[in-house]
């Protein structure tokens, strides 16, 4: 008996794979080798994915490609920063070049030798021809045996050989020449934008300099590790993400966030991998290592977000498998009707017919949606507005409500213990210690201030046994053989009532905008802690241009609603407080039921259930793991006025897709009209459709600037 085997992942680079309409013949291509399965196909980064049985070889899968006139090379998946190499070669050595090239120089020799062998013009132009025609025809043929009849290739081999048979064989050899330029030009325009997104890689160093025995080792950027430290010199590019130890210097984050003004940063600052360090020599820890740095997240997101489609991607998809068919049936009928039905000429018809086959060529209008979505995810990766997709990018055009978590949202993160108030006969040491020995082992922002303030003051701080974090309400553990609660006051009044006096004290303190945890020893309470966190730089700014675009902002936050009005009424937005998980899951689900379309944007573990049911997750750049993994973008680098750029840019692509297949239609149209009219014939209709993808592609281009001006 045989074991079953495990479908195996392999990925793939194809070159020469510039549009929609390439993948999809791939696509087609390989679900008839057998054992072939989910397969996954970015014509951004060129790359293929799939999972295929041991009876799946690569050699069926890379025939299956090569016979559609692609090239394909075996990536592993463990080595993906070497394959991010830049399409450096010229064009006149690709294989589209030289064969344009060819194309041409036989084009200029059939010209000459005409004037030289008169009476011969038809057998040089129809030469000419066929060494352009003959790879196009190949790669039809090869389509249409692997389930793919209808291609740009089949009703170009038609419209050619169509017009040999009637006579024209210099025009059908100019037909050929150009389209072979157009789908050079569509290469270079591809080539360009693959290479706009691999230039991010280029931001990294390549070697870091780590200390090493007491002094200064270089090596490998790639190698370092976590923990790793290393020095960073004034002009230097920072090779790695991490925090600075000591030192301080003005960073120019330019490179990473588009920042235009250096930031001042010294001990305890984050420093991300690819940005400048001006002015001042720093020692940096590493918290992340190559494959996981900022710029890599950035590639890799921009990466799998080009093989997420956004729904009028899809459409446009859709609509091109009948498109082509369509074509060549209103070709037919514009070469055989009105002879048949009026008695006009059976030549100019089939002429006429041919034309519109040519004008019916559907790569500008294929190109027009994801030419425009890649530039634009990249030009958001560029700025730190990490997008997961297409339809992720589309939806946040439609937002009209955005909810905010408060801490570490709207807020800095990293609230500072403000008062500690001893309530019993503990005394207010005591209080610290023993809401530090709870806090020790959390990450929570507050959990992290008061450790940091235990920590201050000199108190050794011995974690709590059989901690246990009770969501949106508190923590619990023992120590000194002593049951121990710290939570909100609402949490713990449900298990000892508090005095008037605490009950004042917590009001005036919240009044201030504070957040108060209430400790309890044995079901007792014995005092108070309070954190402030303050407002992020941006955070008004950010709400008033959420404001300005019609998008109604909320305020979601688990503190009480004293501390929570405080902070609403410094931003004008509304509210709501002392808020478990859930209930952030109902008020989201609340808000979409009203027809709303919702954005929620948080950094913590207790977000993650919001952030999955609204229709646009965003994670704070500094949040968990849990909160990025579930959200549908990032916002990198924590600026809340990044949602609103990010809003911005979806508007820009959507407008920049409807220009794109204005431009692709509307020149079809024209084109049509005339050819119908007699005033334009087969070389005009291909150079229409070379132009309009040439447009489409170079409008879709401008979004990779757009980061600069959302």
């Amino acid at each position: 008996m045989t074991a079953n085997v495990a479908p195996q992942k392999i990925r793939y680079r194809v070159q020469g794979m510039d549009c929609a309409s390439c993948a999809r013949k791939i696509e087609t291509a390989l679900t008839r080798v057998p054992g072939v399965s989910d397969i996954s196909i970015s014509t951004t980064t060129e790359t293929l994915r799939l999972r295929a049985a041991e009876r799946a070889t690569g050699e069926q899968i890379e025939k299956a490609v090569r016979d559609l006139g692609y090239g394909i090379t075996p990536v592993e998946e463990g080595n993906r920063h070497h394959d991010h190499r830049a399409d450096d070669a010229p064009w006149w050595q690709s294989p589209k070049g030289r064969l344009t090239l060819v194309c041409g120089l036989a084009l200029a020799a059939a010209w000459g030798l005409a004037a030289l062998l008169p009476g011969y013009e038809a057998w040089l132009y129809t030469a000419a021809m066929a060494i352009g025609l003959v790879p196009i025809a190949r790669r039809a043929i090869s389509a249409a045996m692997a389930g793919a009849p209808f291609t740009i290739e089949t009703l170009m081999s038609i419209a050619a050989v169509g017009a040999v048979i009637i006579g024209e064989t210099e025009e059908a050899a100019i037909v050929v020449l150009l389209f072979l330029v157009g789908e050079l030009l569509e290469g270079v325009a591809a080539g360009r934008a693959r290479a706009s997104i691999r230039s991010l890689t280029n931001l990294v160093p390549k070697t870091a300099l780590i200390e090493r025995n007491g002094g200064l080792e270089e090596v490998a950027a790639e190698i370092l590790a976590m923990g790793d430290v290393i020095a960073v010199r004034p002009g230097d590019r920072v090779p790695a993400d991490g925090v600075i130890v000591s030192g301080e210097s003005a960073i120019d984050e330019a490179p990473v966030t588009g920042e235009s003004t250096p930031k001042r940063k010294g001990g305890g600052d984050t420093v991300f991998a690819g940005t400048i360090n001006t002015d001042g020599a720093l020692r940096v820890r590493v918290t992340a290592e190559a494959q996981d740095n900022t710029i890599a997240r950035v590639v890799r997101l921009v990466e799998e977000a080009q093989e997420a489609k956004a729904p009028t991607e899809r459409f446009i998809d859709r609509f091109s498998r009948y498109y082509t068919p369509a074509v060549l049936v209103v070709g037919a009928l514009v070469a055989v009707l009105p002879p048949l039905l009026a008695g006009e000429p059976w030549g100019e018809w089939a002429y006429k017919g041919l034309a519109v086959l040519l004008i019916g060529c559907p790569c500008a209008l294929v190109i027009s949606t994801p030419a425009a979505i890649a530039a634009g995810l990249a030009a958001g990766a560029r700025r730190g507005l990490l997008i997961k997709g297409g339809a992720v990018l589309e939806t946040l055009g439609k937002v009209t409500a955005v909810a905010l978590d408060k801490t570490g949202t709207l807020t800095e993160g990293r609230p500072k213990v403000s008062d500690v108030i001893a309530l019993g006969e503990a005394s207010e040491r005591d209080v610290l210690e023993d809401a530090a020995a709870l806090d020790v082992t959390s990450s929570h922002p507050i959990a992290k201030a008061i450790v940091s303030r235990a920590q201050a003051e000199g108190i050794e701080v011995a974690p709590a046994v059989g901690v246990m974090v009770l969501g949106g309400k508190g923590v619990k553990g023992r120590a000194r053989r002593r049951s121990l609660f710290l939570g909100s006051p609402k949490a713990t009044a449900a298990i000892a009532p508090l005095s008037v006096e605490a009950e004042a004290r917590i009001g005036a303190l919240q009044d201030e905008g504070k957040t108060v945890s209430v400790l309890l020893v044995n079901d007792t309470p014995v005092g108070l802690v309070a954190v402030r966190d303050e407002l992020r730089e941006d955070a008004l700014e950010g709400v008033k241009a959420l404001k300005s675009r019609g998008i109604k902002p909320i305020m979601l936050t688990g503190d009480n609603l004293k501390t929570a009005a405080a902070i609403a009424g410094t931003l004008g937005v509304e509210p709501r407080a002392d808020l478990l998980p859930q209930d952030k899951l109902r008020i989201v689900n609340e808000l979409k039921a009203q027809g709303q379309v919702v954005v929620k944007v948080g950094d913590g573990i207790n977000d993650a259930p919001a952030l999955a049911a609204a229709d646009v997750g965003i994670a704070m750049g500094g949040g968990t793991d849990v909160a990025l993994e579930t959200a549908d973008g990032a916002v990198l680098h924590g600026r809340v006025l990044d949602i609103a750029r990010m809003i911005a840019l979806s508007k820009v692509t959507m407008g920049n897709i409807r220009q794109n297949i204005g431009v692709a239609l509307g020149l079809k149209a024209v084109f049509l009209v005339t050819t119908i009219l007699g005033i334009t014939g087969l070389w005009p209709a291909i150079l229409a459709d070379t132009g309009a993808t040439v447009l489409v592609t170079a409008n879709a281009m401008r979004l990779l600037g757009a980061g600069r001006s959302v």
